[in-house]
């Protein structure tokens, strides 16, 4: 089984962000719950579904993630690319992807 952990776009500016293990939404990957086990990603899907219904986050997902070298890298380009914010200019004080990380 793959480690998930879940991400979404925060309703209010739609920048990225992942549930971190105090069931807040941050926006570095590397913050985020990591779970395990059958029973974790339940419950993950559930806070998803809870703050989708409560406006707080849209596009929530999923997503399969490994950890090396004690960071945590998406397995989907898409989710390396969101991880570390766009790949071209956006909005103040968010800069462009690392490339490097992208890669991966």
């Amino acid at each position: 089984m793959t480690d998930k952990v879940l991400t979404a776009n925060r309703l209010s500016d739609g920048i990225a962000v992942w549930l971190d293990a105090n069931g807040q939404w941050t926006e570095k990957l590397q913050d985020a719950l990591v779970a395990r086990h059958p029973e974790a990603i339940a419950s993950l899907e559930a806070i998803g579904k809870r703050d989708f219904a409560a406006n707080r986050v849209v596009d929530v997902n999923v997503i399969e993630v490994q950890e090396a070298g004690g960071q945590i890298w998406p397995l989907r380009l898409r989710e390396r690319i969101r991880a570390q914010g766009p790949t071209m200019e956006y909005a103040a004080g968010f800069r462009p992807a690392d490339p490097a990380f992208i890669a991966v």
